[in-house]
């Protein structure tokens, strides 16, 4: 009730004000409510202070187009995603690796390996090597440190191994990680094959390529490479010789690194002195305020002699046992039973135990073994939010102990959110103290996690976590039957390989005895079936995104003839359920491009490649990074055909719209946080009326549009309006771009009558102010004509859609694609209104430009023959009906063949639909509304 309710909330609000840049959310209400409040901020927070990306898309933009912002960012790497798991645990790995305070006499090694970098070439990789817990981790986490800080110019790459078996232990992960790196610090972008045995294959030459263009030194440096899976035939790259700016430095453990490896310069930890014992423990009782007698002190260093005592990991864990016990309890009779422990798996065995009695009951007891059975057995780790729904018994305070009493003695830790063990040595140390009894009791918390990731399947949750899980469990319990079920679950297979987990899904197929081809098959036939469920705009476009996926799969696995079916069915799909001049169209043609370049059909792929182009501009601008992609999509495939002038053209292009466009980003990233929080809405309100403060309240506008806050949107953009009316003049433009925006954000709303009149206002000014064929023009035509369909206004949506015909035809040509489309549009109109005379001649003309674009058997070709064949049938003339339609399941069957099954589509590639099946349906297309 506006109170503070106690004095520890009093005491709290007094030091969160003193602490810089604290955000105090002041919430009444209920506690869902807060919470809510909290993730809002949180994730605005995130969106525009860490970031900082919100700004930078809007320069310039209608909101009629707004959908596009929202589309992957996949431009930065090509056709390959990026993973933001793996890098989010790569970058943790280093942090905690890096995160002791004490050196530990690592002077001399860093000699040794700024030696390295400095000697000569050619030179083979140095090993860095000693006992489990011997601090290579640290030693190189430190060294990077001190590379990046004195060498600016060196390029350093480096991947910590996690657990055996992890994702983090994936060869071809590693591998695509470190290329992909690599590639966007050379300004690089070029596709990137995705199967492990060619990507292990092709790494040596992407490195020899992309440290020719890098200007200084590249350091790859890999922990733990022994734990890699088959690591020695999978790193042979390591054997051969480096170019001559490559220095590779790979760290094992003495007893597991391979044999062919030993030759290698090495640099072998040796164990800790006795001063780096001392100050170790001394670091660690010094934080706990505990003070050592030097008999104990003494006997700590007789202790930490031999090998297995004198390593960091089991001096720290003594140190911090020690400190535990501090001044409570006997460190005497805590020192007799660490000096028992010769190593550090029975170190922590100790440390285990003494957490356990410090619990108060049996029950809390039980949860402590469930949760490191459960985090043992996991692929990756488990979530605290997953424990709590796994053991509904468990709560949030007990949880809370637990977790901090084993990451405080280093047995667990953090990553991308999971819980996970801290060191390899503590993973052993629980399966021997609970899993001891053998392979019944791990199936047993296996099969607790694959009903728990089975029953979020099967209420439609397929997020990251159960595609890394479920599968890998299915793997380890040796349940093909289970595995084969889920890989056919579409979308666990569409988040590993948009993941670019490519070889972790192919590997499961290889288990369940499937081949390349009987797995496109198996694929495509559940696709199919899926497609079957599929009704209204969201599900198609879902459906138009899994159809995508596979094409890209089936294109990486080789099968590229089958790779052409899918990807054509997306772009089908797409061009009826958003807009055929949409940007994810754009991405459509580009993929399909991809596939005809590789099956060396260069005149079919530059023909897609100019409409992704044609597209991207329009929506985008001439220089976004997307076009830059296209740019040079283009410019291979002109290589490739020795069109090299040609091809450079477009690469110098394309080079100057990415390095404006990073510029860009780099200034913006703080320029836009600072800009939204110095314009409030007040202070705009109250400033002059300038150009630059309009554009900054569209731009606002835009934004809280962007987040679905309508309202605050629409003060944005009416002051907007106003001040722009006022500044330029009412017919001006800029006053387009905001009636336009308005009328968008009206229509979100539904109130059609407004965006009507807001949209009609905009269309008078961008024609009289604008070239015929502009895109701004042509993007207010097909808005309001889309408006003027839905609100059954046919005869106001006739001159739009010829108004339309007449741009594309100025813009693109009149024998382009493109043109065909808007004809086919134009001639669904008239089909509605029962014009069939008027349809007829504009059919005719879009199948004769399809025809002449992509040949007498192209999908599009057979779907305007199926939409003619309708004509002809409902105009009597049966004979001509039959035999266009015949042509048209011609076309189709052979499209089908393709992909060694039948697909049965219900949507058009030319636009709108007017099928057979829908003649008898007014509502025979699907719009494309806002979002």
């Amino acid at each position: 009730d506006g109170r503070i309710s106690s004095v520890s909330v009093q005491q709290l609000i007094e030091q969160i004000s003193s602490v810089n840049k604290a955000k105090t959310i002041d919430h009444t209400g209920g506690v869902e409510e807060g919470a809510y409040e909290i993730y809002s901020c949180v994730e605005k927070i995130i969106k525009q202070d860490i970031l900082g990306c919100e700004m930078t898309e809007l320069e310039g933009k209608d909101l009629g187009n707004k959908e596009e912002s929202t589309a992957p960012e996949e431009e930065v790497f090509g056709d390959v995603l990026w993973d933001a798991h793996d890098e989010q645990e790569q970058m943790e790995a280093f942090q905690q690796a890096s995160n002791s305070t004490c050196e530990l006499g690592f002077e001399k090694y860093y000699e040794r390996l700024n030696d390295l970098v400095a000697a000569p070439a050619p030179i083979p990789p140095l090993l860095v090597s000693g006992g489990p817990g011997s601090g290579k981790s640290l030693l190189l986490s430190k060294w990077i440190q001190l590379q990046q800080k004195h060498s600016p110019n060196t390029l350093i790459l480096y991947h910590f191994v996690g657990r055996p078996m992890s994702t983090s232990s994936e060869s071809a992960l590693i591998i695509k990680r470190l290329t992909l790196k690599l590639m966007q610090h050379s300004w690089l972008v070029s596709p990137l094959t995705l199967d492990p045995a060619k990507l292990l294959e092709e790494f040596p030459r992407w490195l020899e390529k992309l440290s020719a263009r890098h200007q200084g030194s590249i350091i790859i440096i890999i922990d733990s490479i022994d734990q890699i899976q088959q690591a020695e035939k999978h790193m042979k790259w390591l054997i051969d010789p480096l170019p001559v700016n490559v220095r590779v430095i790979v760290s094992v453990n003495v007893e597991t690194c391979p044999q062919a490896w030993r030759l290698w310069p090495t640099l072998h930890l040796d164990p800790l002195n006795s001063k780096d014992v001392k100050s170790l423990i001394s670091a660690e009782c010094n934080f706990a305020n505990v003070k050592l007698t030097k008999e104990q002190e003494k006997k700590l260093e007789r202790h930490c002699r031999s090998a297995t005592t004198c390593n960091a990991l089991y001096v720290t864990l003594l140190g911090k046992t020690i400190a535990c016990v501090g001044n409570t309890g006997s460190i005497d009779e805590t020192l007799q039973q660490c000096f028992q422990c010769q190593d550090t798996v029975s170190l922590y065995r100790l440390i285990l135990r003494s957490i356990r009695e410090s619990l108060q009951n049996d029950k809390e007891k039980g949860f402590l073994r469930e949760i490191l059975c459960v985090i043992g057995v996991s692929h990756n780790g488990v979530s605290e939010s997953e424990l709590m729904e796994l053991y509904p018994e468990l709560s949030s305070a007990v949880l809370a102990s637990l977790v901090h009493s084993l990451h405080k003695m280093c047995l667990l830790t953090y990553g991308c959110g999971l819980l996970k063990f801290q060191h390899l040595q503590a993973w052993e140390m629980v399966r021997l103290e609970y899993m001891g009894e053998g392979e019944n009791v791990i199936s047993a918390y296996r099969q607790k996690l694959v009903e728990y990731f089975t029953m979020q399947l099967s209420r439609d949750r397929v997020t990251w976590r159960s595609a890394d899980e479920l599968p890998w469990l299915f793997q380890q319990q040796g349940d093909k039957q289970k595995l084969h079920k889920c890989l056919l679950n579409l979308f666990v297979s569409q988040n590993l390989y948009k993941r670019g987990h490519f070889a972790e899904l192919l590997s499961y197929w290889q288990l369940v005895g499937k081949d390349k081809s009987s797995m496109a098959a198996e694929y495509f036939d559940s696709l199919k079936e899926y497609e079957k469920s599929c009704e209204g705009e969201e599900s198609m476009i879902c459906l138009a995104d899994l159809y995508e996926t596979l094409g890209q799969f089936l294109k990486d696995l080789g099968l590229l003839s089958q790779a052409v079916a899918p990807l054509q069915r997306s772009l089908e799909i797409r061009e009826t359920a958003l807009d055929p001049d949409h940007p994810r169209v754009a991405q459509s043609l580009h993929q399909l491009a991809g596939v005809y370049v590789q099956w060396k059909k260069f005149g079919n792929a530059e023909q897609l490649y100019k409409q992704a182009l044609e597209i991207s501009e329009n929506a985008y601008g001439a220089e976004h990074p997307r076009v830059a992609r296209e740019l040079d999509a283009l410019a291979t495939l002109y290589q490739k055909q020795n069109k090299y002038e040609q091809a450079e053209q477009l690469r110098k292009k394309s080079f100057k719209i990415r390095q404006k466009a990073a510029r860009r980003k780099g200034s913006l990233c703080g320029f836009a946080l600072l800009r939204q929080r110095a314009l409030q809405l007040e202070e705009l309100t109250l400033s002059k009326d300038t150009p630059d403060n309009a554009r900054t309240l569209n731009e606002l506008g835009v934004l809280y549009y962007l987040q679905n806050n309508l309202e605050t949107a629409e003060l944005f953009l009416k002051r907007s309006l106003e001040m722009r009316e006022r500044v330029l003049g009412p017919n001006h433009p800029d006053c387009a771009q905001s009636l336009n925006n308005l009328a968008a954000l009206y229509n979100e709303k539904q109130h059609y009558d407004k965006a009507e009149e807001l949209y009609e206002k905009a269309l008078d000014i961008r024609r009289r102010a604008l070239a015929p064929d502009h895109p701004s023009l042509a993007y207010t035509v097909k808005h309001l004509a889309v408006l003027y369909k839905k609100m059954g206004k046919l005869d106001k949506a006739v001159p739009l859609y010829e108004l339309a015909v007449e741009i594309r035809q100025k813009s693109f040509g009149p024998k382009h694609p493109s043109v065909a489309t808007a004809l086919v549009n134009l001639a669904v109109l008239y089909c509605q209104m029962k014009k069939q005379i008027e349809a007829l001649p504009l059919y005719e003309r879009a199948l004769k430009i399809y025809e002449d674009s992509f040949g007498p058997m192209h999908p599009r070709v057979g779907e305007t023959l199926k939409n003619l064949a309708v004509l002809s049938y409902e105009g009597g003339d049966f004979e001509k009906a039959a035999e266009l339609y015949k042509r048209a399941m011609e076309i189709k069957e052979a499209e089908t063949l393709l992909i060694c099954g039948k697909a049965t589509s219900r949507h058009s590639s030319s636009g709108d639909t007017f099928s057979l099946k829908s003649a008898l349906s007014p509502n025979i297309f699907l719009e494309h509304g806002q979002r």
